[in-house]
């Protein structure tokens, strides 16, 4: 992937979306839904587009909100709707409609008491808190969010009584049903004015149940007792009230070292491509943050609903993702005396195999899983897994005592554990990577995209191990070919390839033509790089390019 010049730069005014235009876009454009780009396209992060380019207006979300509360009575589910959303511009409209559908359709919807911003995690919180102890009236939530996505993106998304991403099988249901009223022209939705539907709107402190909570799941005192200097960076989203709060409320040497929410985010630097994106896992999206780690002994930054983060320390810069899981896997396993000894390891297929090489050096097992945090959600739900994480900087992890915290991602308590970290261990995260790899090897790890039919992608996942018919790759005899998570044998929608020292994997990716090819090498970069042409060719060979 080429690096736009302006990458890692201050974005300018010519860089800017006019939010005048995107908000009258919302209500103005309608959807045509012989059109694939302007159908709702339910993902496990909900639906996303933007109003500019016809993929996300009042109709997409008015269709998507009455599917939700049909799915509700389909299912059973009686309790109160938690309604969340974050700072992007399309943000606050898209709630307006999902909450006049809701309540027409008599759904009983909470929304923010201080008509804040609501991250993810404090959604997933709310909603299993209110079902502890329950097996009837079960609540779940909504979040409008389009997570790191450009300014000029909207995002909503459904999470059922379990509090996590909703699986397949739900959102194929919303998503269907979402698309047949766009094509009777929303025949079927139920809908009433805002201010009638915001009166019959119930408020809930989503602040102070999180902030209340947090002690249960971060060892805050030991981060107060040694002064640990933090810088945490909102991005400009939902966490900027939390961060504050956890501060004043905990008596932490925290600085919000942008306190800024402009729904143009003009405030950024531009990402890889020129674009301005709320990645926190991105070098170039958190220039600035890096800039600054000097003042601090530890910086972090969250995207727009909070549910990823990214980890800066003096020493090493914007660490990898893949390098804090490891760090804080290795950390939490060793430090969680309230954790059952037999509760797993979850990662995904295309995570580091350095988690591997640390959940045996714990004695701990491995759950590997396809890509989607969904797949934890059963596991953080009863505790068989302590931890789930993502290689795009998403995790979650039980409290301290054992008990379930969220069933989604939270960038809040992972930014949180690098603090406790420093605080218990003297050394920062990524410190603590170099021990790791001193003992367990040091990989290398990259992804890249390469072009991709709509038939190239679908035989991509359609794959059987049997079509990889080589025995070799970079040197090494292949041990394995998986196309089934050896965690849950769910199917990964792609391939994945095992030699002894190194693996690729390739998935389609469902927004664009390409394919995202993965691989990590504990040889160094030149066998990463022979993996990789290798497996292209691999690849080429059987999707017939």
């Amino acid at each position: 992937m080429a690096v736009h010049p302006r990458a890692g730069q201050p974005a300018t005014r010519a860089d800017l979306v006019d939010v005048a235009h995107l908000v009258t876009s919302y209500y103005a454009e309608h959807p045509d839904p012989s059109v694939a780009e302007q159908r709702v396209a339910f993902g496990t992060s909900g639906h996303r587009g933007s109003a500019l380019k016809i993929g996300f207006t009042d109709d997409h979300i008015a269709a998507a909100a009455q599917a939700v509360c049909e799915h509700r009575a389909r299912a059973g589910v009686t309790g109160p709707l938690y309604l969340g959303r974050d700072t992007h511009a399309l943000s606050e409209p898209a709630f307006v409609t999902a909450l006049e559908v809701f309540v027409a359709n008599d759904v009983r919807v909470l929304v923010d008491s201080r008509d804040g911003y609501t991250p993810t995690p404090a959604v997933s919180l709310a909603i299993l808190s209110h079902n502890s102890g329950r097996t009837d009236g079960l609540a779940d939530g909504v979040v409008v969010t389009p997570s790191h996505n450009p300014p000029e993106d909207g995002g909503f998304k459904y999470n059922p009584p379990d509090g996590g991403p909703a699986d397949s099988g739900i959102t194929k249901g919303i998503q269907d049903r979402a698309n047949e009223l766009l094509e009777a022209g929303l025949s079927g939705v139920k809908r009433i004015p805002y201010a009638r539907a915001r009166q019959a709107a119930e408020p809930f402190d989503f602040l102070d149940l999180y902030v209340t909570e947090l002690p249960s799941v971060v060892d805050l005192d030991a981060i107060r007792s040694a002064g640990v200097r933090i810088g945490a960076d909102p991005l400009g989203g939902a966490s900027v009230a939390y961060w504050s709060e956890i501060a004043d409320r905990h008596g932490l040497d925290l600085t919000v070292v942008n306190p800024v929410v402009d729904s143009t985010f003009g405030f950024m630097t531009l990402d890889w491509d020129g674009r301005i994106r709320m990645d926190c896992s991105s070098q170039y999206a958190m220039a600035s943050l890096i800039s600054r780690r000097a003042e601090f002994d530890v910086a972090t930054g969250n995207d727009a609903d909070s549910d990823r983060h990214g980890i800066v320390t003096p020493d090493a810069g914007l660490m990898n993702p893949n390098h804090f899981l490891a760090v804080a896997i290795d950390y939490l396993y060793s430090h969680r005396s309230g954790w059952a000894e037999g509760a797993a390891i979850g990662k995904t297929m295309v995570s580091s195999s350095i988690i591997d090489r640390v959940a045996s050096s714990l004695g701990r097992r491995l759950v590997e899983v396809p890509v989607g945090f969904k797949w934890f959600v059963p596991g953080l739900l009863d505790g068989s897994i302590a931890f789930g994480g993502e290689e795009s900087a998403g995790a979650s992890f039980l409290r301290r005592d054992g008990r379930g915290w969220t069933t989604d991602k939270d960038g809040l308590i992972l930014a949180l554990l690098a603090s406790e970290i420093i605080a218990v261990t003297g050394s920062t995260p990524s410190a603590r990577y170099r021990e790791l790899t001193a003992s367990l090897g040091d990989p290398v790890y990259a992804r890249i995209d390469a072009p991709a039919t709509r038939e190239q992608k679908a035989a991509l996942g359609a794959l059987s191990p049997s079509q990889v018919a080589v025995e070799e790759i970079a040197g090494e005899k292949i041990l394995d070919r998986l196309t089934n998570a050896p965690g849950n044998g769910a199917p990964v929608g792609g391939l994945k390839v095992v030699t002894e020292s190194g693996w690729f994997a390739a998935r389609p990716s469902g927004t664009e033509d390409v394919y995202k090819l993965y691989a990590e090498s504990f040889k160094g970069p030149d066998h990463l790089a022979l993996l990789q042409e290798e497996a292209q060719t691999v690849l080429d060979g059987v999707l017939g390019s």
